[in-house]
């Protein structure tokens, strides 16, 4: 699906990833509607846009009863939602015994059921449209699962579910899904990472610092996303780790008390 002239719609849309898309989405020619939860952000990213049609939509994915509404509202812009961009999230930095209960809800009711809220209330306009593309943002940790990570992992392993389900449930609509597994991007995404009291992280990650721009990862994500891809690993050596945990599991967990996470 080619992007030009295109209405898409980019959650997660006022920095790291999900505002490097909106770049590279205007450079294509495509419309815009961007959301996050702050407008003043959201404002700036338009306003870098240059000249593409941009509208923004303020909204936190965790309302998730205010979905129908906010769809109405997305899909009143243009008139049709052509891609769906399902980018923001929250990363996690405790363990499992250090981590509440009320944070665990919190991370899967942001990165899992806030998608799930807006694709289900916008299903029935892409299938009156008769065409549709959902890009789900997942992680290389919806492969694989590494300490301190547990409900982030968690949340990521449920969108592949989800969406391997929901993507042969589509084929009779032309309706399609990608999934796409970023490995380190250099991000705050690890800053405002939840701690086990829902406090954040505050501090930058080594490893993402020396990953991909998000520049760079956004060009690598628009090649998969025009190409209909299902699903894509867009990683450095953390790619690694997937191919061992696939072949050699036995080999994947011995390996993890070795694993230097940031």
């Amino acid at each position: 699906m080619k992007v030009n002239e295109k209405v898409v719609w980019i959650t997660g849309a006022s920095s790291g990833i999900g505002e490097a898309l909106a770049y590279e989405m205007a450079k294509k020619g495509a419309r815009l509607i961007l959301t996050a939860r702050t407008i003043e952000k959201l404002e700036e990213v338009k306003n870098n846009c240059g000249n593409a049609l941009v509208e923004v939509l303020p909204f936190d994915v965790i309302e998730h009863n205010k979905a129908p509404d906010i769809v109405r509202r997305a899909v009143r812009f243009f008139g049709r939602i052509d891609i769906f961009v399902n980018n923001a999230g929250i990363s996690q930095r405790a363990t499992v015994m250090e981590t509440s209960l009320k944070v665990e809800k919190r991370i899967m009711d942001v990165n899992f059921f806030g998608g799930v809220a807006l694709v289900k209330a916008l299903l029935p306009t892409m299938v009156e449209q008769g065409a549709g593309q959902l890009v789900i943002m997942s992680s290389v940790l919806g492969k694989i699962g590494v300490p301190w990570r547990s409900t982030y992992a968690a949340s990521k392993h449920a969108l592949h579910g989800y969406f391997d389900s929901l993507r042969a449930e589509l084929v009779p609509y032309n309706i399609k899904v990608t999934v796409i597994c970023p490995g380190y991007v250099n991000t705050e995404v690890t800053k405002h990472a939840l701690m086990g009291d829902g406090s954040a992280h505050n501090r930058y990650s080594k490893a993402s610092q020396n990953g991909y721009s998000p520049g760079e990862f956004a060009k690598k994500a628009m090649r998969v996303i025009e190409k209909d891809k299902y699903e894509v690993v867009i990683a450095q050596k953390e790619y690694v780790g997937i191919l061992i945990k696939r072949f050699f599991p036995g080999l994947f967990v011995r390996l993890l008390k070795y694993l230097k996470l940031s």
